[in-house]
């Protein structure tokens, strides 16, 4: 077969322009480090490549966001050990207020120490996280959670939960309603309060009680009511039928009908009564202006009925701050739950950026070994390829005559 001369510089030429562009891709590749130069190199590693990198760079921002997460449950978690702290304070004061040796002017320091206690509260009710954002107003980030107006402590936040999107298919909630922790605080034991009537003139008391079997309590309003000094008779208020009538009284004996239980001590009148219902959200705000309350009271007397309102209004306020407490506690501890899994995503998602971040290496990555030998080899090739032509193309049959 004849190849013309035309023929052959064409094809001459355009071989040593490959070897040119080849020499070029590689030397690109060795100053960029990347072998994959433009998606028409390797259509389906680049493809690949653009997904490892969107899905690498969603999981930097998880990374981000758990960061974010962590900081703000770790600042609430701070504000509600502070928290802990007051109501434990104040349960402590409560109970040294008990002491019947107390003067008057000491109950009234007592009293000032809970009023700071009170403000306190209500500025760490309002704490703002690191952006200004008020960490217990639900999704109200920027509305003051907490007023304190004329009708006490008013919670003005949502109970919608900020979360963060921590990882693939995990959202995880990083603030708590602030009614929650702090409104919503059932009095009482939780399911029942008992409270002395309004108008008692005897010397006792009633101690919170128990629920000793939860499927005969039917939650019904109920009121002791004594008909002597030993006697007392139990009703339904809610029904208004008797329950139990004729009881006789004892200082200190347990009460006991429809699945709860009580005891009520002291000297009761004829007609005092003593009132047992289901039990209702009394804010801390509240248990505390309650006890600050009690602490200013009139002077005590040593019996009658103004011991008696002082001794139940310190005996509430002990029951009502443990009950605040064990809330606050519970939340501190879903917010632990909450840093734990955190951590555990951050283990994991390090682990995935590592993966992602290797396998796209291999990918795009220069394999600089190969490529300065595919160098080294396509510069041989053009050099010869050169020579070659170079020589090839000075022939002439008049060389030969």
């Amino acid at each position: 077969m004849r190849i013309s001369t035309s023929t052959f510089y064409n094809d001459s030429v355009a071989s040593m322009n490959q070897l040119q562009v080849n020499i070029a891709q590689t030397t690109q590749q060795l100053a960029t480090g990347r072998k994959i130069l433009s998606p028409a190199d390797d259509p389906a590693a680049a493809a690949r490549a653009a997904e490892l990198t969107q899905t690498d760079a969603a999981n930097t921002q998880f990374g981000s966001n758990r960061i974010a997460a962590t900081n703000v449950l770790s600042l609430a978690d701070g504000i509600l050990q502070s928290v802990t702290n007051l109501i434990l304070d104040a349960k402590d004061v409560s109970t040294a207020a008990s002491n019947g040796l107390l003067s008057a002017a000491s109950r009234k320091s007592m009293a000032i120490d809970i009023q700071g206690r009170l403000e306190e509260l209500l500025g760490l009710a309002n704490s703002t996280d690191g952006t200004g954002n008020f960490i217990f107003a639900g999704a109200q980030g920027k509305v003051k959670p907490f007023a304190d107006t004329a009708a006490g402590v008013v919670y003005q936040g949502d109970d919608v939960q900020r979360k963060v999107q921590a990882a693939t298919g995990r959202q995880i909630p990083i603030t708590d309603s602030g009614a929650d922790i702090f409104m919503r605080v059932r009095n009482g034991n939780g399911t029942f309060n008992v409270a002395p009537g309004t108008a008692n003139a005897g010397d006792s008391t009633i101690k919170q009680g128990v629920v000793t079997d939860a499927a005969l309590y039917d939650g019904h309003d109920y009121q002791i009511h004594f008909t002597s000094a030993n006697t007392y008779d139990i009703n339904d208020v809610t029904t208004g039928l008797p329950v139990l009538a004729g009881n006789t009284y004892v200082s200190g004996q347990a009460v006991s009908f429809n699945g709860i239980q009580f005891e009520i001590k002291g000297t009761p009148a004829l007609n005092d009564t003593f009132d047992v219902t289901p039990s209702r959200n009394q804010s801390i705000f509240e248990t505390l202006t309650k006890l600050v309350a009690t602490l200013n009271a009139p002077a005590v007397a040593v019996s009658g009925p103004t011991n008696a309102s002082y001794r139940q209004g310190l005996s509430d306020a002990f029951n009502s701050l443990e009950q605040g407490l064990n809330v606050v506690l519970g939340t501190r501890a879903t917010m632990g739950a909450r840093l734990r899994e955190l951590d555990a995503l951050n283990v994991t998602g390090d682990d995935l950026g590592i993966q992602y971040k290797a396998t796209l290496s291999k990918i795009q990555d220069t394999d600089y070994n190969k490529a300065i030998s595919d160098l080294t080899q396509q510069q041989m090739v053009l050099t010869a390829a050169q020579k070659s032509f170079s020589q090839v193309s000075q022939m002439s049959l008049f060389d030969y005559l």
